[in-house]
């Protein structure tokens, strides 16, 4: 049995998918299994990541985890509920933000996901570990803005990254996760380094609109964000993208190598979220 944990969230609803694709059985842990929507195939089952009683009958049985955390969220409890039940290994979905070998990781968003990483390493249960940095879903922040004309606006226009479908991830933790994988980390990549404009131009493709990409100065836009997100964590996501600006993403072939076909294009996502856009 495959465990996903964060099953209703981006990656975790695309990873159910995967495993019943292949041909694995699935349990999906969510808090609200009622409302969950997760395929019939799949096993649903309620679960609160804070306490170790309400997590031990999700982990009953299981033989890996696919885990995809909220940011700030306490692993503990689910470390130590699955190395009582025996199970054999878990991938975390990690940043690529992570600086190996740093003595102090560079900003919260790092600090808090090699934290994971460090107890699953600590924890005795065998790990591999994806890291992503830019995932395509990030542009859904653009559907708000084209509910009310043709402009989108944001900063860091020449920001670059190597965005990846959800569903590459997806399939890559469906591969990784029946084992062969123990100790290693992988950065998961696109297929093409982008900038937000070029991104938008693509995104005006797919929708046959006439779309326009307006640069805004970052600091009104942090303070703004701010209001309702962790300030630290908002100014971590802004610095990363800074450093982009002007330098074209790292490439690599590891969601080819890892499922057999060549990652999807920003455009095969636009694609498929259409609907998101209307």
């Amino acid at each position: 049995m495959y465990l996903v944990v964060g099953a209703t969230a981006h990656f975790g609803r695309q990873a159910v998918d995967a495993l019943l694709t292949a041909g694995l059985p699935v349990r999906a842990l969510t808090r609200r299994p009622e409302t969950a929507g997760l395929p019939a195939a799949a096993q649903v089952i309620a679960g609160d990541l804070t306490s170790e009683d309400a997590l031990a009958e999700a982990v009953s049985g299981v033989e890996a985890i696919f885990l995809v955390l909220p940011y700030g969220m306490e692993v503990a409890p689910l470390l130590a509920t699955a190395r009582r039940a025996g199970v054999r290994r878990i991938v975390f979905l990690s940043s690529g933000a992570v600086v190996d070998g740093a003595q102090a990781q560079p900003d919260v968003i790092a600090r808090y996901h090699r934290d994971v990483e460090a107890a699953i390493e600590v924890s005795g249960i065998e790990w591999t570990f994806l890291r992503l940095l830019f995932p395509a879903i990030n542009s859904l922040t653009f559907a708000m803005q084209l509910a009310g004309g043709d402009v989108i606006r944001a900063a860091y226009g020449q920001a670059a990254a190597s965005v990846v479908h959800e569903n590459d991830v997806a399939e890559v933790a469906a591969a990784v996760l029946p084992g062969g994988h123990a100790g290693k980390t992988y950065d998961l990549t696109g297929p093409q380094s982008l900038t937000q404009t070029e991104q938008v131009e693509i995104l005006a493709a797919a929708l046959n609109r006439p779309l326009t990409f307006e640069e805004l100065d970052d600091a009104p836009v942090r303070a703004q964000m701010a209001q309702f997100m962790d300030p630290a964590f908002i100014n971590a996501l802004f610095d990363l993208m800074a450093e982009t600006v002007g330098k074209p993403a790292a490439l690599n072939t590891v969601v080819e190598d890892l499922t057999g076909h060549a990652p999807r294009t920003y455009a095969d996502w636009a694609a498929d979220h259409l609907a998101d856009f209307s």
